[in-house]
């Protein structure tokens, strides 16, 4: 549905985007992941127009961004990183903006409106003005207005950031119920409490393609590949079992006290190459094959230089894990 090939993008000096290649399957959602300013946003907004590559191509469903844009943005849908909607309009009156925008006849839009807002929980506010929505709330108003064409790719640029738990959950489900149903994928159904609409996609929808970035790396656990970027190019991309693969028998848990002292002493020690604190115990990265050796040098540095050691042991590695080894791996 999506194929990039080596796009390029630079602002002066600075290469935003630099060599990106990847495909996005049809019903597949695809995770961007990376620090801030590794090149999503720049990625995303090349991908659907709103940016000219400077090399490199882009084609969705078949058709060139470059050379046939308007029939590429026909399969699009696109939720920016910051609210886009009109705040002095009712969340209806920005949705059938849209629709009409992109071409949808008066004897369509309402019925497909009320359709799409029944589907992301707004149906009940749809005369409320945008700029009294809460945050989450105008995050699901910006889906909404996303999908009222029925778009086979979404384009979903930090949807969830800023906004309370049950809301990224909520939205989660939004986004797996558009694609599970007719996509060949297995995705991982969420629950939420907040959640008491019906399943099921919106009426006849077709399978939707989503690229979707994302700080978070319980959001990227969701996803049916991921691909990561840092300084503008893609430097890993697979399922998230690949990926955490990586670093099979590599990642050592270590509880003891205090933290503080333990990490100081732990990275001190051979074949350790990073120390991160995970809530109240660390998480060491060591170097293949010596999980073990590591293990038995904690036991004796750790009380000899003050500190107290209560245990440590391998563990399988999380993505979080993943994306601190390849953030800063130089």
């Amino acid at each position: 549905m999506i194929t990039v090939s080596n796009i390029k993008k630079s602002f002066g000096h600075v290469h935003a985007v630099d060599g990106v290649s990847f495909e996005v399957a049809p019903g597949e959602i695809y995770g961007l992941v990376g620090a801030d300013g590794a090149g999503k946003t720049t990625t995303l907004r090349l991908l659907c127009g709103a940016l000219r590559a400077d090399a490199g191509e882009v084609s969705v469903a078949g058709y060139n961004i470059r050379q046939q844009t308007e029939q590429a943005r026909a399969y699009i849908g696109y939720l920016s990183q910051r609210f886009s909607m009109y705040e002095d309009l009712t969340v209806l009156e920005n949705i059938r903006f849209f629709a009409e925008v992109r071409g949808m006849k008066s004897d369509e839009w309402y019925p497909r409106c009320m359709e799409i807002l029944d589907f992301v929980g707004l149906a009940a506010f749809k005369d409320r003005f945008a700029g009294m929505l809460s945050g989450g709330m105008k995050q699901k108003l910006g889906l909404a207005s996303a999908l009222v064409t029925r778009p086979q790719v979404l384009l979903l640029d930090e949807p969830t950031t800023g906004v309370d738990p049950v809301t990224r959950q909520d939205f989660w489900q939004l986004i797996i119920r558009l694609v599970s149903q007719s996509s060949g994928y297995p995705v991982e159904p969420l629950s939420s409490q907040s959640d008491n609409r019906t399943t099921g996609q919106p009426n006849n929808s077709p399978a939707v393609s989503v690229i979707i970035s994302t700080p978070y790396m319980d959001e990227a656990a969701r996803c049916n590949r991921i691909g990561f970027m840092r300084r503008g190019q893609m430097i890993a991309e697979g399922t998230p079992g690949q990926l955490r693969s990586m670093l099979d028998e590599r990642i050592l848990e270590l509880r003891g006290s205090p933290l503080p002292l333990l990490k100081q002493i732990a990275a001190q020690q051979p074949g350790v190459e990073d120390v991160r604190a995970f809530g109240d115990r660390l998480h060491l990265r060591v170097e293949a094959g010596q999980a073990q050796a590591v293990i038995g040098l904690l036991k004796t540095v750790i009380p000899a230089g003050g500190g107290q050691f209560i245990d440590s042991r391998p563990i399988p590695p999380t993505l979080e894990d993943v994306f601190m080894a390849l953030a800063h791996d130089e």
